[in-house]
């Protein structure tokens, strides 16, 4: 018997009755990529089935942080009762899913990030990192995982032009998210490329065939979109790659990937000036972890800090943007730490944390900032093979 998803089944089954009965439908998703993708893919595939999506929501992860947050679940309350369907977040948010049950949702989880512990109490749970799936591969992008859910939401009357269509998605939130390129990967990997040489996605389209990508070859090209496009900016309640990639006025979108195009190369630079801040603290501290924030650096920009950090430090780096009374902070590691289980050890002087191993992010009182580094370097001076 062919091994499925845990919950696959059930949550595309429960989509469809939502369909079918007409119920409101909200898509709830991270603002990067990953998430971005997920939502577009679930909100067409709705849409090919005759049903309507009432609202489509992405946290602004710099005010609200990451995740169902309590922000959004007051803007979405009017909304209620209805299905609200999270992807590419939702696994830690154990308080966050206990108060939308009480306001009226149906909930539905469609993740791939590390499980903490006990699962949110929500309707249908699907992720391939929890208790009792027996689905072999483990490595799915967010957008992976929901492109197996409309296949079996969309079964016969999945379309080729509509399978080629989100297997663009799937390939670039792969790929963006860098998840293992193997197995189920891999398929995904090299069919959405192949669709993508060709795409007919208007966004995609027009980024490929713009003048300052035209010397390159196609995996550059992709790379550089995704690049581009990978950022949590959220702007007029959407996050950049979600505007791209579903706005179909030609000259619009022309406005907006030269927009991207010059403020990819002012954040570059803006990057290399906070790289090189956070550098000239590091080198004057025998730390066995980076651990550095500032009030004056830009959140979207933190994760590209951390990765140089690591890639020029190769200690684990939790970098941060300290506001008011809380900072948000992103972490990247080296081969061989487990930054969920690092963080985890310390869960107590967090709000909230979570991603995957390699990269992760957290949520903290500015006033356990201390502790929790103190925590973070008695925790790995222990165990520096945390697995």
């Amino acid at each position: 018997m062919k091994k499925v998803i845990k919950n696959l089944k059930k949550a595309a089954n429960r989509i469809s009755k939502a369909i079918e009965s007409k119920e409101k439908i909200i898509l709830y998703g991270d603002a990067d990529l990953d998430g971005a993708s997920s939502v577009i893919i679930l909100k067409e595939a709705i849409g090919s089935l005759g049903g309507e999506v009432s609202e489509i929501y992405f946290p602004d992860r710099e005010i609200e942080g990451y995740g169902i947050t309590k922000t959004a679940l007051k803007h979405l309350k009017k909304l209620a009762p209805a299905l609200l369907i999270a992807v590419d977040c939702g696994i830690g948010n154990i308080e966050e899913v206990k108060i939308a049950k009480e306001l009226g949702f149906s909930v539905i989880i469609i993740d791939h990030h590390k499980v903490l512990g006990k699962i949110p109490k929500a309707d249908i749970v699907v992720d391939p990192l929890q208790k009792g799936d027996n689905y072999p591969f483990k490595g799915f992008s967010a957008t992976g995982i929901v492109f197996k859910t409309v296949e079996a939401l969309l079964g016969d009357k999945m379309s080729e032009s509509l399978r080629g269509s989100f297997l663009q998605l799937v390939a670039l939130a792969t790929i963006a998210d860098m998840m293992p390129k193997v197995e189920d990967n891999k398929v995904y990997i090299e069919e959405g490329m192949m669709y993508l040489k060709n795409s007919w996605r208007p966004g995609i389209k027009l980024f490929l065939e713009a003048n300052f990508l035209k010397r390159y070859p196609i995996q550059e090209k992709v790379s550089r979109m995704i690049s581009m496009m990978n950022i949590r900016d959220v702007e007029d309640k959407f996050p950049t790659s979600f505007r791209v990639l579903t706005a179909t006025d030609s000259k619009e979108l022309e406005n907006m990937i030269w927009d991207l195009k010059e403020k990819t190369e002012i954040k570059r630079e803006r990057i290399r000036e906070m790289a090189q801040e956070a550098e000239e603290r590091i080198i004057k501290k025998e730390e066995p972890i980076i651990f550095e924030g500032d009030e004056s650096w830009d959140y979207p920009l933190i994760s590209a800090v951390a990765s140089i950090a690591v890639r020029n430090f190769g200690k684990p780096s939790f970098v941060f943007k300290k506001m008011k009374k809380e900072s948000q902070g992103t972490v990247r590691v080296p081969d061989g730490v487990d930054s969920v289980v690092l963080m985890g050890k310390c869960k107590d002087l967090v709000i909230t944390y979570g991603g995957h191993p390699k990269a992760s992010g957290f949520r903290i009182k500015n006033k356990n900032l201390k502790k929790f580094k103190a925590c973070l370097i008695k925790e790995y001076e222990k165990d520096k093979d945390i697995h």
